[in-house]
């Protein structure tokens, strides 16, 4: 009652003195407290009143205001019909013996049904939206079940007493008929609803519900002789009225949620099902009517229907349960999970002819990015940094976000497209701007030449990773790599720029070679630190814009020698300068300053020279033009078996060409 309080003052007077005047009407059924005929006319106004004012009350909130003002206006429609049909019974037909079927009495009573069944469909579609195909189901039945079951008490027995005109057995089937859709309707609407027991609902239904309940005893116990003016259920009819009333003045909870899905799940449809199931059982012994069974028998389909939604409902949430799991929520890439999953299948399939490849990425530079913008700038620049690696590995294998700053690819590809491919995702986990630059280290591992299992795959990939990138700090030779490089920035800057892209072009063709880690991090930093000597060149020299001369290239030719004694000083870097001092052997044994050839020149030394080569010639001389791309690795390939090795010279010429078919796709 609490609810009405925001109802108007003279409208709680009203509902106030209907609940007075049915108390009294019911009191007056139990107790008799009024003697005859008294306690009869008191009855027979004490019901008319109860409608009227329910009816005017129901209006009254059809003229509050555009909400609900069509189904509030139907229903007090439907409540003035009955009245209006109760008060020509009362008035005219009272006293009679025998009541005539059908009167106008009757048209008053049949008319409340269609209005009000309208009001009911209007007002769950206000109130309740967005219910899911079960519940709609499970109204269904409901609504299936109900209508079976009291079709099964009442039908029949009306059926078989109706007597009189063709008009009259219809008019008296009517009732029962509209009794019976009533309440289904009423079912299937809580169902649908979830069976939520407060507020306006409880009303509403609770009303609707009593009003066919006591007009379905009433015509059930006329039906088979039992009927006594007075009876209990007389003020069923009047009690519903007042419901609706008070549910008219009860605020509307809407709700777009599933209430009671998940309290009651399957238990009502069951409950329904197992109703409709008895009464097939129970038509086997005692035959019963063709409506009830054809309920029955629609509500037993529909619970299949329902299990069969409720199923595919499962497996969906199943299915996306699986991948939330399996998914990382900031850059939509597989996870940890869906990594250690697909690693596990392909450790199975891998093959030496279909070898597959693993690949563990950091970011560096990621955690300055971080403290210098933000939390969320960082999220952000992880999330553009994931979408690139999908895109870029997408057609050729699996992009996985390890969580933190670490990635991963599974590559299903041949060793050639694989150093692509690993390119390809490094550039993708690089960003640079203004104050800050995230670049990538990262660890690979060849299945199943490496590792045939996906913990030792992603224990030798991390080991090779963070070797990479020094066990997260500078090691010795980093360092003073870094302080050579700065020297010869300062002293040269084009020489500096010209070795980072040497460097990177011969850690490409490395990795596309099989080189171990260790062996590429000693290429890296040759390749860096080749043009080392040059510093010892006098810029006289190096910045000529015309040929050298004889004594020129001699002392040239002392800068692999230089820069290998450089070297030399640093004992973490003897390795390196080993390299360097063979960085500019020729195939033939005609280079300097060792004159080594063929296999004897080491590896990579030999990848160093032909990247040198190719960066020399695609960037401006003062004595000539940058040449082409493709002038340049034609005149790599010119000079192969000769000057360069013709392995590296292939390994890049394919490393140019896929670079340029992924650049084209990105």
């Amino acid at each position: 009652m609490s609810a009405l309080r925001t109802a108007p003052a003279a409208i709680r007077l009203a509902l106030a003195a209907l609940a007075l005047l049915l108390t009294a009407y019911a009191a007056q059924i139990v107790f008799a407290f009024l003697p005859a005929p008294f306690g009869d006319q008191f009855l027979k106004f004490a019901s008319n009143l109860i409608f009227f004012g329910s009816a005017l009350v129901c209006g009254l909130r059809a003229l509050r205001g555009p909400d609900e003002r069509a189904a509030w206006l139907l229903i007090g429609l439907g409540l003035l019909s009955w009245s209006l049909g109760l008060l020509y019974y009362t008035l005219v037909q009272w006293d009679l013996e025998v009541i005539p079927i059908p009167s106008l009495a009757d048209a008053g009573y049949l008319l409340i049904y269609p209005p009000v069944y309208a009001a009911l469909v209007l007002l769950y579609r206000s109130r309740m939206r967005g219910r899911s195909r079960a519940l709609w189901i499970d109204g269904a039945i409901g609504a299936l079940a109900a209508g079976a079951i009291g079709a099964a008490i009442v039908f029949d027995a009306v059926l078989e007493s109706a007597a009189g005109s063709a008009l009259g057995v219809a008019t008296n089937l009517s009732y029962p008929l509209a009794d019976v859709l009533m309440l289904g309707l009423v079912v299937g609407v809580l169902a649908m609803t979830g069976w939520r027991k407060a507020g306006a609902w409880a009303w509403i239904a609770g009303g609707l519900a009593m009003f066919a309940v006591s007009d379905s005893l009433y015509f059930y116990g006329i039906a088979v002789g039992t009927y006594e003016a007075g009876v209990i259920y007389d003020a069923g009819w009047p009690t519903a009225a007042a419901l609706l009333a008070f549910g008219a003045w009860t605020p509307a909870k809407r709700s777009r949620s599933e209430p009671g899905e998940d309290r009651h799940g399957i238990l009502f449809p069951i409950t329904f099902a197992a109703a409709s199931l008895g009464l097939l059982i129970y038509d086997h012994f005692e035959p019963t009517n063709v409506l009830a069974l054809g309920l029955a028998s629609a509500c037993l389909v529909a619970v299949l229907a329902r299990l069969a939604i409720t199923f595919g409902e499962n497996r969906r949430m199943l299915t996306t349960s699986r991948e939330e799991a399996c998914t990382d929520s900031l850059t939509g890439l597989g996870n940890r999970r869906s990594l250690t999953r697909d690693l596990e299948r392909v450790a199975a399939e891998a093959t030496a002819e279909h070898p597959v490849c693993l690949a563990l990425f950091d970011l560096d530079g990621f955690k300055s990015y971080n403290d210098t913008y933000g939390h969320p700038a960082g999220d952000s620049l992880l999330a553009r940094l994931g979408g690139a690696l999908h895109d870029g590995v997408e057609s050729h294998g699996s992009a996985y976000r390890m969580g933190g700053d670490e990635f991963c690819v599974l590559i299903d590809r041949d060793l050639v497209e694989m150093a692509a491919v690993l390119a390809v995702a490094a550039t993708a986990l690089s960003e640079h701007g203004d104050g800050f630059s995230v670049s990538c280290s990262y660890g690979r591992v060849m299945l199943p030449a490496e590792a045939r299992d996906a913990e030792r795959a992603l224990h030798l990939a991390d080991e090779r990773m963070y070797q990479q990138k020094n066990g997260g700090r500078v090691s010795a030779g980093r360092q003073s790599s870094d302080v050579l490089l700065r020297a010869l920035s300062e002293r040269h800057p084009s020489l500096g720029d010209h070795v980072h892209g040497v460097a990177e072009l011969a850690l490409a063709i490395g990795e596309r070679l099989g080189q171990s880690p260790e062996e590429l991090a000693d290429l890296r930093q040759a390749a860096e630190l080749h043009d080392m000597g040059k510093v010892a060149i006098p810029d006289a020299i190096l910045d000529k814009p015309g040929p050298l001369d004889d004594a020129e290239w001699e002392f040239m030719r002392r800068h692999t020698i230089i820069g290998e004694r450089i070297l030399q000083a640093a004992p973490a870097l003897k390795r390196v300068a080993t390299i360097v001092r063979s960085t500019h052997e020729r195939m033939d044994g005609t280079g300097y300053p060792d004159q080594l050839a063929g296999e004897a020149i080491p590896l990579a030394a030999r990848i160093v020279l032909v990247c040198d080569a190719y960066e020399a010639m695609t960037a401006d001389r003062s004595y000539r033009k940058a040449m082409s791309d493709e002038v340049a690795i034609e005149e790599l390939q010119r000079c192969s078996g000769a000057q360069f090795d013709p392995r590296v010279v292939t390994a890049f010429r394919e490393l140019a060409a896929e670079r340029a078919a992924a650049a084209t796709r990105l």
